[in-house]
């Protein structure tokens, strides 16, 4: 039986069943108000066909370096125990948090059990990243050409254009798919005709993260760039190549503010936010107040319960106390959660889970360094970046972009049995 089975379930198979449960993952970061599913069903796949793999063919190939996969571990370990502090009444509060950390537990392990993925298989997968994030930028695109002016309004008022996923996540798919076809395009991996319609969905989707206009992308994409420009000057010495990019730097803003109402109505509204912190009541209606006391209301909890947290689950509770005691002009449909992952994990697991989250979150960038890894640094930079203005490990949509794309620029490092001449996406 288990002859049959390996015969028929041969590394090579399965290595195209876990390049598809990985693009239904992809995909299913863009479906999540229509097919809420579709990525759970690509990470229990990729789970299953990296346990079928080892379990079949493990003798027959070498795994790599557990000490990139391992360690994200300890962050479902870090939720996990936040179980001894949650209170009996939050305890389905608890199991569901315990649910949407899943990914850490199933997909490192995954990643980790198969072989390494083709080099043209993780081609495919972030160019697929990419076409589909053109796509779901044309959609949204198309839909505000047809209520342009409605739109443009709602930019005033610290709302966005309709976007899917989230506008805070698509904003950071946007700027890693700009990243990743910059570095396929550096190297060759794709060329001809080919390279002509990346280089111009790259044009398209940073002129398209201007109009989009969220302050992460924008933040996020411009900080690649300076990442980039740096890179060209100092370490490979290609200063047309800097130049070019310099100019780039300065030409795509200033055309995309004379060309977008939303960038200049964003920036207006940005402006006009900032100058209400002061009033503790503009919380309730500017959303750049509202994170700085929610800010100040962690820090308050993170002094009462410095070591181990409140836990995951009665952050909530545990902040409107705070809120209610500390600044009652702020009404309570309007309390809203620390929007800082770092802050939020000193929240709910104290200064101790903190520490063990950055370890386990970080180390696997840490390891590879300083190996060259052009998209698992740009992922590193981007997801951190977002830390410091999102709870993004919070969301189901959030998480999944974060880990996986990590995982999937991890995957060029793993070394092949026979080299393949050409760069490996890492």
């Amino acid at each position: 039986m288990a002859f049959s089975l390996r015969s028929e379930l041969t590394i090579p198979r399965l290595l195209v069943a876990a390049t598809f449960f990985s693009a239904c993952t992809i995909v299913g970061l863009f479906t999540s108000s229509f097919f809420r599913v579709l990525p759970s069903i690509g990470m229990i796949g990729m789970a299953a066909t990296g346990l079928t793999c080892f379990l079949l063919h493990g003798q027959h190939y070498q795994r790599t370096n557990r000490s990139n996969y391992l360690p994200f571990l300890l962050i479902f370990l870090v939720h996990a125990s936040a179980g001894v502090l949650t209170s009996s009444a939050r305890i389905g509060e608890y199991i569901r948090d315990l649910v949407l950390q899943l990914p850490f537990l199933v997909l490192p392990l995954a990643f980790w059990l198969l072989p390494p993925l083709p080099t043209r298989n993780l081609r495919f997968l972030w160019l697929l990243l990419i076409g589909t994030t053109a796509l779901a930028a044309l959609l949204s695109t198309g839909n505000y050409l047809l209520h342009f002016d409605q739109i443009n309004e709602m930019y005033l008022r610290s709302k966005v254009m309709p976007t899917e996923p989230d506008h805070i996540r698509f904003s950071l798919l946007v700027t890693l798919s700009v990243a990743a076809g910059v570095c396929l395009l550096a190297h060759r991996s794709v060329v001809g005709k080919g390279a002509m319609g990346l280089w111009a969905l790259v044009i398209c989707l940073a002129f398209y993260q201007h109009l989009l206009a969220v302050r992460s992308g924008l933040v996020t994409l411009y900080v690649m760039a300076v990442v980039a420009l740096l890179w060209l000057v100092f370490r490979t010495r290609q200063y047309q190549q800097a130049l070019l990019l310099a100019a780039g730097l300065v030409f795509v803003p200033a055309v995309s503010y004379s060309l977008f109402p939303t960038l200049r109505n964003k920036s207006a509204n940005t402006r006009e936010d900032m100058g209400q912190v002061d009033n503790t009541a503009s919380a309730n209606n500017y959303s750049l107040v509202g994170r700085v006391y929610s800010y100040k209301v962690a820090l308050e909890v993170v002094k009462d319960n410095p070591w181990f947290g409140v836990g995951r689950a009665d952050i909530e509770p545990e902040m409107a106390l705070r809120y209610q005691r500390d600044y009652p002009n702020i009404r309570p449909n309007f309390y809203i959660q620390p929007h800082n992952q770092f802050l939020f994990s000193a929240v709910a697991f104290g200064l101790i889970g903190l520490v063990v989250f950055i370890v386990g979150f970080y180390y696997a960038g840490l390891s590879v360094w300083p190996r060259y890894a052009p998209l698992l640094l740009a992922q590193y930079v981007i997801v951190t970046l977002s830390f410091l203005v999102e709870y993004t490990l919070e969301t189901q949509i959030g998480l999944g972009y974060a880990l996986f794309f990590i995982l999937l620029a991890l995957e060029g490092q793993k070394p092949v049995p026979q080299p393949e001449g050409e760069w490996r996406p890492v």
